[in-house]
């Protein structure tokens, strides 16, 4: 009778079972072809397929997925909204300001889309990936962390760390082309590991950086993840894809952060200014992970470790790798335009003269032209290349229906090349940014940093690096590229970085008469 009883239960648990997976699977499907009947009279690319939607068609290496989704936007450049399929999730693409407007200027669509759910065993649910009332609180509590008389701070960092990289450099100048995108790369993390955790990790005197090699490689494998549906599926992808590199790559990031964490921490507990570390003009600087070691929520609670990590690995990554690529965009241009280069050199000229002193925030204010020089930069070479939001109920964006739950992709690559706003877009002209051209511009056709309510908290720092860097390297050197815009093949993971690096020579420029 027991193992009657035992066999009659364990039949009701399965009956159970799979009356519960009909009805998940029947919910599933329904929403899926009500999103599908909805969304069928926006313009597709064609080839779609059920269930696998268009992922069949995806180029498997990342440059060439790149290429294959600016294809995209070039051919459908004049179509009003577009649309793909990756699996079951509708994906438009976007690179219109007006409907990139439509949703980055409604806080109804502030969450981030489906495919980030991939960054959260690396990133956490940080800044840049939580939503509703932790992002809130969060950007609430960080924002003071960006203000311009903390971020004068860093001035100092900077220029001591661009000290590092022109000595680097010196040595190859004369010498040939050589790869400067390492270099470049390793200074933006020895200044973001100064200025935001308090630590000097000597990045540039460790040319083979292992926490960059593992970002890199960690990009390549969440973008891969992200375009294959039928790795989605936290088993399937341990089992059959790259679940174990992810794991080993995650375990390097993970360690790099948390010991500066607990470092840190280590040092705030014992530190104690004393009048004569006063006296000699010997200060502690104001990093980042001191305030969030610090700060507590309106119940006088701390973060959690696990809260603290979340954010330093978000700034960690999003806060060298992002102004890493970007300057070395900026590099290139400026060697395949020797004119442009002139002309940041003039300015440099009157506003320096021959002297090597730092670079301070009067003289930021006066670097115009270099600000264009950046800005057009990042308009042909956004560092993020795309980014994503959840469309948070059901609306109309540029008259077709759109349901809550489908995902729209921003491309700023293709945003940027709209000829509305930038005429002849793939040319190098600095001037668009002046003020006087940048009238009357629409206010989401330029959106390097985001825009609304998500845009990036730490652009001022960013910009600010950028021209600290590139004032630096254009004060001594001139630079030839060796490379033409075909030859460099953007590959678009989470950053957009060249396939084969930034290939330049330099020359060390000459001081102009002394006592300028």
């Amino acid at each position: 009778m027991a193992a009657l009883a035992t066999s009659t239960v364990s039949l009701v648990g399965v009956s159970i079972f799979f009356v519960l997976l009909t009805y998940l699977t029947f919910q599933l499907l329904r929403r899926y072809l009500y999103k599908w009947n909805m969304m069928k009279p926006i313009p597709e690319i064609g080839g779609t397929l059920p269930i696998f939607g268009n992922a069949l068609q995806f180029k498997a290496n990342a440059g060439d997925f790149f290429c294959q989704l600016i294809g995209y936007t070039d051919t459908f450049r004049d179509t009003p909204l577009l649309k793909v399929w990756v699996g079951t999730v509708p994906f438009l693409i976007l690179f219109h300001a007006e409907t990139i407007e439509t949703v980055l200027n409604n806080p109804i669509h502030m969450e981030k889309a489906y495919s980030y759910k991939f960054l959260h065993p690396w990133l956490g649910t940080g800044l840049l990936t939580s939503t509703g009332t932790k992002w809130r609180q969060r950007r609430k509590m960080l924002t003071p962390t960006f203000h311009f008389s903390i971020l004068t701070e860093f001035l100092e960092v900077m220029n001591e760390q661009a000290e590092v990289l022109v000595d680097k450099l010196e040595k190859e100048a004369g010498k040939g082309p050589f790869n400067c995108f390492n270099y470049i790369t390793l200074c933006a993390l020895d200044i973001i590991c100064e200025t935001a955790m308090g630590k000097n990790i000597y990045a540039q005197s460790n040319f083979d950086s292992d926490y960059v090699q593992t970002v890199y490689k960690m990009s390549d494998i969440l973008s891969r993840r992200q375009r294959m549906p039928w790795y989605w599926l936290d088993f399937v992808y341990n089992y059959f894809g790259e679940g174990q590199e992810h794991n080993k790559r995650l375990k390097i990031l993970h360690s790099f952060t948390s010991s500066m964490i607990n470092e840190r921490a280590h040092y705030l507990k014992n530190y104690h200014e004393s009048d004569s570390e006063s006296d000699q003009g010997m200060r502690k600087r104001r990093t980042f992970l001191d305030m969030l070691l610090k700060t507590t929520d309106e119940n006088g609670k701390k973060l959690s470790h696990e809260d603290i990590q979340e954010e330093v690995d978000t700034f960690m990554f999003e806060g060298h790798d992002t102004t890493a690529a970007s300057m070395n965009w900026a590099v290139h241009l400026l060697g395949c335009h020797p004119d442009v280069q002139a002309k940041v050199q003039q300015e440099l000229q009157d506003v320096f003269g021959d002297s090597d002193r730092p670079v301070n925030t009067e003289d930021l204010k006066r670097l115009k032209y270099l600000d264009c020089v950046i800005k057009e930069s990042l308009r042909l070479f956004p560092s993020v290349p795309f980014f994503a939001r959840n469309i948070g109920e059901d609306c109309e964006i540029n008259g077709f229906k759109v349901p809550k739950g489908a995902n729209a992709i921003m491309i700023p690559y293709a945003l940027h090349r709209d000829k509305r706003y930038f005429p002849e877009p793939e040319e190098f002209r600095p001037e668009r940014f002046l003020p006087e051209k940048s009238m009357g511009r629409h206010p989401y056709a330029y959106i390097p940093f985001s825009a609304g309510l998500r845009n990036c908290i730490g652009q001022r720092f960013a910009v600010m690096e950028e021209k600290v860097i590139l004032a630096s390297i254009l004060r001594n050197f001139n630079i030839v590229s060796c490379q033409k815009r075909e030859d460099l093949r953007p590959v678009g993971e989470l950053i957009l970085r060249p396939e084969n690096g930034i290939w330049i020579e330099l020359k060390k420029r000459k001081r102009q008469t002394p006592g300028y």
